[in-house]
């Protein structure tokens, strides 16, 4: 019997194994036959992500010292790629709303396709009004700590239609989380939803609770929100909505409100973000969360701005990689960057493409994994703010004329963004000269993806050397250029 049995098993095995197709393994062409395929934008030119090469590898054994390389080792990887975007603000929506039915699907397709566009694949909005809205807004009435008042009503109107096109446009790879900028003024200690201010301890359930409303309610209405910030901008006192945490009040609040109201509310999965300020203090901020375990728990990533240079100092990249040396297993989120001061004459300002790349070729090698630009839109004022403050986006609306402006940033963020997949890996990537930044991706199907950056105002002529395969690249004075091989 025992024999038979065997017998039987076998012959099964047998015949599963024999139906089993097998698996068809990916062919890896070798780096020393791929094509290079190169695009460039470069200022006093129409190269705006332009192809301008296609070149083949050749091989260079010993680079000399007199030659500029950027060297490539797709064999050392390091985090995965989540994404990149910008914010649906209740101004970028408005202007939206304003524009004929042609400019809007053409500004959808600049954005989210990514073959007429660039491919973005994050979403942030904000919870509450901020200062890139018409008007100040709370989705409670005054007083009402129960949140029984509680309606996204003022959302449906404009910021939810174009929320909801986008996360079209996007398809599965979408990634939406939302920030608050202040609660509303009631629980507040300076009863007022501007200029800083706390939040009142008898009010942090309360609050706690209003994450929860906000999520359930926009995912009711078919968005799936990804994840939060706990609070944008905690240590700035603005004109604009704000709200004051220090270190040890954001930490408390994570823990003892936020994190277990989500987790009780099923909303467990959210990925929560801690921080979301500038990189000058991001290291005692998170030093003082993630070493309090029971805060650590809660934590998805740290996110941050580029603003520190507000005191006239340079931007302070080393923060964030040494934040990241000291918490690898938590992500780094560039949450929000925009060039301020809108002025009409300088949409075109070239250097305002330059602070994106080398902000975004920094912040890449330094450990982030995803990067999230301000408003995707805004009108020919730099508007609409309720404050006056108004700002610089990838492409503005000229709503007397009915047409899209693109401006340099917008491909400057392209670069990274239209080639650069969900889930690809960063690897390696070093230049040997100081007047070239650079970056490298390789995503899931293989091929590479590189992002120079020229900070000098000549050219440059260097090699892509990965391995001992090398080819020849010239890059024009504070170009940017991607290559895909």
């Amino acid at each position: 019997m025992k024999n038979a049995i065997i017998t039987l098993l076998l012959t099964f095995s047998l015949v599963v194994f024999a139906q089993e197709k097998p698996t068809a393994k990916a062919k890896i062409v070798p780096i020393k036959d791929r094509k290079v395929t190169v695009y460039t934008s470069a200022d006093s030119t129409n190269l705006r992500l332009t192809k301008t090469d296609d070149l083949a590898f050749t091989e260079l054994k010993q680079p000399l010292e007199t030659q500029i390389c950027v060297f490539v080792n797709p064999d050392k990887s390091f985090h995965t790629f989540l994404g990149i975007g910008g914010a649906i603000t209740d101004a970028s929506a408005e202007v939206f709303a304003k524009l004929s039915a042609n400019k809007q699907q053409e500004l959808l397709d600049a954005y989210y396709a990514k073959d007429k566009g660039i491919g973005y694949s994050i979403i942030r909005t904000n919870i509450n009004s901020c200062d890139f809205s018409s008007d100040m807004y709370t989705y409670v009435d005054e007083g009402d700590k129960a949140l029984k008042t509680f309606n996204i009503a003022h959302d449906r109107k404009f910021k939810i239609p174009l929320i909801k096109k986008a996360l079209t446009a996007i398809g599965k790879e979408a990634t939406f989380y939302v920030s608050p900028w202040s609660p509303p003024a009631f629980m507040k200690d300076n009863a007022s939803m501007l200029k800083g201010g706390k939040l009142l301890p008898e009010f942090y359930q309360s609050w706690a609770n209003y994450y929860v409303k906000f999520i359930q309610a926009y995912q009711k209405e078919g968005m799936p929100i990804w994840g939060l910030t706990i609070q944008n901008e905690p240590m700035a006192t603005q004109k604009w909505e704000s709200c004051i945490y220090t270190a040890e009040e954001e930490r408390d609040f994570l823990k003892n409100y936020l994190g277990p109201t989500l987790k009780k509310s099923g909303l467990g999965d959210k990925k929560i973000t801690v921080w979301d300020h500038n990189r000058d203090l991001i290291s005692q901020r998170v030093t003082t969360i993630l070493d309090d375990p029971e805060a650590n728990k809660y934590v998805w990533g740290i996110g941050y701005h580029w603003y520190e240079n507000w005191s006239g100092g340079e931007m302070m990249y080393d923060n964030v990689g040494k934040v990241h040396a000291m918490y690898p297993n938590k992500n780094l989120l560039f949450t929000e960057g925009c060039v301020e001061s809108f002025k009409t004459e300088r949409l075109q300002r070239w250097s305002n493409g330059v602070r994106y790349g080398k902000s975004m070729i920094n912040d890449f090698n330094n450990g982030t994994v995803g990067w999230t630009d301000w408003n995707i839109l805004l009108d020919e004022n730099g508007g609409p703010n309720h404050v006056g403050n108004y700002c610089f986006a990838p492409i503005h609306a000229d709503l007397k004329t009915g047409e899209l402006i693109y401006t340099p940033s917008y491909y400057f963020i392209g670069h990274f963004s239209k080639f650069i997949t969900k889930g690809a890996k960063r690897i390696n990537t070093v230049a040997s000269r100081s007047q070239l930044v650079a970056t490298s991706f390789k995503n899931n199907d293989g091929k590479i993806v590189t992002v120079v950056l020229n900070l000098s105002d000549k050219k440059v002529t260097y090699h892509l050397c990965v391995g001992t395969a090398a080819t020849e690249v010239t890059i024009w004075p504070a170009a940017i250029q991607t290559l895909v091989y």
